[in-house]
């Protein structure tokens, strides 16, 4: 069989699992964008009517848009801080030679298989409650005030919580990044008189560098849309400290039952997720051209 044969063989029986998956993405998108240009509330039925871009512009000028991207972009900047930082300093220690260290490897990667909704239970009843949790009984052992989190700090214990379980993804690209750094290369400069110091940050941290792209690629996309573990714990309260995009379009489709404002705030979030998209693949691409 020739070449060409062989391909065209393989483009036909690839064809149909192709056009599905073409068709569930698209019907929903197209569906979506055709929403976002009606005035269409699910308390009206019937009542559905054409008003172009309005439904843009309301969402794009309402107050509560500025304050869920800038919270959005903290806690997916924050979230990205610790895990690439604490991913790091985990994998340089997981991979030294120490004893225990199958064990510990297990328990730091457990958290990465625990479901959102169950994440934000246990932050929130187990170590977080400003009554009964261990955070709460370790600052009353020292003879402090414990903390509200979820009243005080509210963003901020989203972004633990966050962190905590994508931390063990981070450890796990850049641990196997580490284990595959030349050996020799850094016995040559300890030879030299090479430091520790000196060793991270000119053999360790660039052979680092296409992982820790990879790294910020992947949770970045997934960040992006960060639902659960608000809609359990505070639900984008107190007012909007915690509502992030994902959560407002939440709030618009399922709260106030405004299909065409969600529609319109759902395809805003897409395009805000592929302009990030795109400039961390360019980012990577030069990256690994280097």
């Amino acid at each position: 069989m020739s070449t060409r044969s062989s391909t065209l063989t393989g483009r036909i029986m690839a064809a149909p699992s192709i056009i599905i998956l073409f068709l569930w993405m698209i019907v929903p998108l197209g569906m979506t964008i055709y929403f976002s240009f009606l005035r269409y509330n699910l308390l009206m039925p019937g009542m559905e009517e054409w008003t172009g871009l309005d439904n843009y512009y309301f969402f794009l000028t309402d107050p509560a848009f500025f304050a869920s991207l800038a919270n959005t972009l903290l806690l997916v900047g924050s979230v990205l801080i610790i895990t690439v930082v604490g991913g790091i300093l985990l994998g340089l220690m997981l991979d030294q030679a120490i004893f225990g260290r199958g064990i510990l490897r297990l328990l730091i990667i457990a958290p990465f298989f625990i479901m959102p909704t169950v994440n934000a239970l246990v932050w929130k009843n187990l170590l977080m409650h400003p009554v009964s949790g261990m955070f709460a009984w370790i600052a009353t052992s020292f003879g402090l005030q414990p903390i509200d989190w979820f009243s005080e700090a509210p963003l901020t214990a989203i972004i633990i919580m966050v962190a905590w379980q994508w931390l063990p993804f981070a450890v796990l690209i850049l641990l196997t990044a580490l284990q595959s750094l030349d050996r020799d290369q850094r016995e040559a400069a300890q030879m030299d008189g090479a430091g520790p110091i000196s060793i991270f940050f000119y053999i360790t941290l660039p052979h680092l560098g296409r992982a820790i792209t990879v790294v910020i690629l992947i949770e970045t996309i997934f960040l992006l849309t960060v639902f659960a573990e608000i809609f359990v714990t505070t639900g984008g309260g107190p007012g909007l400290a915690t509502t992030n995009i994902a959560f407002l379009v939440y709030t618009q489709a399922l709260l106030q039952y405004d299909i065409g404002g969600a529609s319109a705030g759902g395809i805003v979030a897409v395009i805000l997720a592929n302009i990030v998209a795109i400039f961390l693949v360019r980012l990577i691409g030069k990256n690994l051209d280097r």
